[in-house]
């Protein structure tokens, strides 16, 4: 499906909740995860139009490969319903990626990062198509008190009969509201993945509580827009430091 998961979340720092590297949001940070530790989300999200939905569930893992280098891989399986169609599942598109942190300096709470991704055409009902890579660069800063605000975004190399490649960009403000808390808010653009398509608009809300030792819930949601027309789209895992 074409919800950018890619695009993800703020590490929580210090407190009790652990750092996060990772969704509810569609915009992503420049954070890894620590060398040698998991973090693994069981998720579900989706997006869509009145009784048009296209959704995944599945599992996210990143690891700490070493010192500002995180290995990811997106585990899905794909749910779509359209209108006059019943319920449509199958495998999705597996996501694999490397994140590095190439710049931190941790006295101004600046921080910047790459993230290339490989989208294998994994998809059960999606015949005909090829590999796409996403090339993007992450930048955050952290403020006194709690507040981080970190966006970005990249190039998308789509090829397929009647796709196109394009670009897309977010950015994201959170806050902690407590030691286990963290509330965010983001907007977020894409542009047209194929010939003729529109380009896209979301915005959301999210938030991670942490619940007890290594776990927390995350989620967001909110409104799309493209073609003159409102969407919506969602996003809702436990996840675990490991």
């Amino acid at each position: 499906m074409k919800l950018g998961r890619w695009l993800a979340a703020l590490g929580l720092a210090g407190g009790v909740v652990p750092a996060w590297a990772g969704p509810p949001f569609l915009t992503d940070d420049p954070v890894t995860t620590d060398r040698g530790h998991w973090e693994v989300y069981a998720f579900t999200a989706g997006e869509g139009r009145h009784s048009t939905i296209d959704a995944d569930v599945g599992f996210d893992l990143n690891y700490g490969l070493v010192k500002d280098v995180q290995l990811t891989a997106t585990l899905p399986l794909s749910f779509s319903h359209a209108p006059l169609e019943s319920w449509k599942s199958g495998t999705g598109d597996v996501e694999l990626g490397v994140k590095y942190r190439f710049f931190h300096d941790e006295a101004r709470g600046l921080s910047a990062s790459i993230f290339p991704r490989a989208i294998l055409p994994t998809a059960r009902y999606a015949p005909g198509e090829r590999m796409r890579f996403l090339l993007p660069l992450w930048l955050g800063k952290d403020f006194a008190g709690g507040t981080s605000l970190f966006g970005g975004g990249g190039y998308m190399i789509n090829p397929g009969v009647g796709n196109r490649d394009y670009w897309q960009g977010a950015i994201a403000l959170t806050h902690e509201l407590s030691e286990h808390a963290l509330l965010g808010g983001e907007l977020a653009r894409q542009g047209s993945d194929t010939v003729g398509g529109a380009t896209q608009t979301r915005a959301g809300v999210g938030a991670i509580i942490h619940i007890a030792g290594p776990a927390s819930l995350l989620m967001s949601g909110g409104p799309s827009w493209a073609d003159h027309r409102t969407g919506f789209h969602f996003y809702a895992a436990i996840g675990f430091n490991l």
